[in-house]
């Protein structure tokens, strides 16, 4: 460890013009190597983060579920987790409780229990474990949480079927059994929401009038920074700050893509036009707010049920929500693996980016827990029993690897959350439908 001249507290940021505030990673500089009180050390342990990601429509148990052996032998569907194969679990054996179908698909995948059937405003779910790890993880982060989506249903009132708000399909997370967390869709407002730019419209639209970067902004504090720090920080910092950088690069070129499609509808400034250059930004924005520790919970759906995406990048010209429904056809079938295939790679490639991200003495992989999956199985079918779930993740060491968790089928999705909560220090037990707890640790 290098003894540098200055000890930073976890929570410096690099402000610069129009409100920009940038978190940093954790620097030596963080940990003085001769700490003596209990706030010196603390900045010194890993710290837990979690995430929930969700996609739409299912998987089929068949191709998802691994060899019957508790050390975890990988099926096909998931080749591409060989390299990370001793840093995820396969939990199997989940189901949900049945009631509508897709509407509440969703709307139960991260509490286990019950939806009031409502096409009113009145609605009734439960809080959900994100919003439970936000309890004991975000007090002292800029951001309690992040809420992602890719699509949603917001402009479709009332119902969306069966009698079910259309609140129930467009988000994951319920800070209370009342309140659900909207989703924010553009990666351009989720980059300023991070990095503090909480000027007013007209000052926002002024700096990009200027085209001046956030790191334009903080050029002045960064340099000041840079020369206080040891050659580690330094090269850290340098790091942080280039992928920062691109990151923005990137958000801005697809929003003049969009802008230069003349034959899409309008849509905010920094949503892109291109399915996978959306997920992959939204997972980049995740690795960079773990990052600088602006929070350490995040939700985010890459689609609605009955979702409307195609992916013909992947040859698959129809939509997930229709392939789903592939009534045993072998060329349906082809394609309803394909998508999964292709989602399951998205992450893959999140996952290995957290995996190589430094954080401490260990990774931003080995500090966090990223539990993946569905809210069904089988789409054809909209079957609620053998749910796919994925954890990836050490959860600063309380969780490990390479494991296949087969629980007895049907398990209550419940008895994870209760699991779930174990690995943050939180008592879930005797939630709704829950009759005991994947053991995670």
């Amino acid at each position: 460890m290098i003894v540098t001249r200055k000890h930073l507290s976890r929570r410096t940021v690099l402000r610069g013009a129009l409100g920009v505030a940038v978190g940093l990673p954790l620097l030596d500089a963080m940990v003085p190597a001769l700490a003596q009180t209990a706030s010196e050390r603390s900045a010194a342990r890993p710290q837990l983060r979690f995430g929930a990601i969700y996609v739409p429509n299912g998987i089929r148990d068949e191709i998802f579920r691994p060899g019957p052996s508790e050390k975890l032998e990988l099926p096909p569907l998931l080749a591409r987790f060989e390299t990370l194969r001793d840093r995820i679990n396969v939990v199997t054996g989940l189901a949900a409780a049945p009631q509508s179908e897709h509407h509440s698909a969703t709307s139960l995948w991260l509490h286990g229990g019950s939806i009031k059937k409502t096409e009113g405003a009145d609605v009734r779910a439960a809080k959900t474990i994100d919003q439970h790890f936000v309890d004991v993880l975000g007090g002292d982060t800029a951001l309690p949480s992040l809420e992602l989506g890719i699509e949603d249903m917001s402009g479709s009132p009332g119902s969306c079927a069966y009698g079910f708000s259309c609140i129930y399909m467009n988000t994951l997370s319920w800070r209370t059994p009342t309140s659900p967390l909207p989703m924010e869709l553009n990666p351009q407002a989720v980059f300023e929401r991070l990095f503090g730019e909480s000027g007013t419209p007209a000052q926002r639209a002024e700096r990009r009038a200027a085209k001046r970067s956030v790191l334009d902004s903080i050029k002045e504090a960064a340099a000041k920074l840079r020369g206080e720090l040891g050659p580690s920080d330094r090269a850290t910092l340098d790091d942080y700050l280039d992928n920062l950088r691109e990151l923005e690069r990137r958000i801005e070129l697809a929003g003049r893509r969009l802008d230069d499609e003349a034959d899409l509808p309008a849509a905010p400034t920094g949503v892109p036009s291109d399915y996978e250059e959306h997920v992959r930004l939204m997972y980049d924005l995740v690795v960079l707010a773990f990052r600088a520790d602006v929070t350490r919970v995040f939700t985010f759906m890459k689609g609605v049920e009955a979702s409307a995406i195609n992916f013909p990048q992947i040859g698959v010209a129809e939509s997930h929500h229709i392939v789903s429904h592939h009534q045993n056809h072998p060329t349906q079938l082809e394609k309803y693996a394909k998508i999964n295939a292709y989602q399951l790679g998205l992450f893959a490639d999140f996952v290995e980016k957290l995996r190589d991200t430094p954080d401490g003495d260990g990774s931003l992989l080995d500090h966090s827990l990223i539990l993946y999956g569905s809210g069904m199985s089988e789409g054809n079918k909209h079957d609620r029993s053998r749910l796919p779930i994925l954890l990836a993740g050490g959860a600063a060491g309380r969780v490990a690897g390479g494991r296949h968790i087969a629980m007895p089928d049907p398990t209550p999705i419940a008895n994870l959350m209760v699991g779930l909560g174990e690995v943050g220090g939180i008592d879930l037990e005797g939630i709704e439908n829950s009759t005991g707890r994947v053991a995670l640790i």
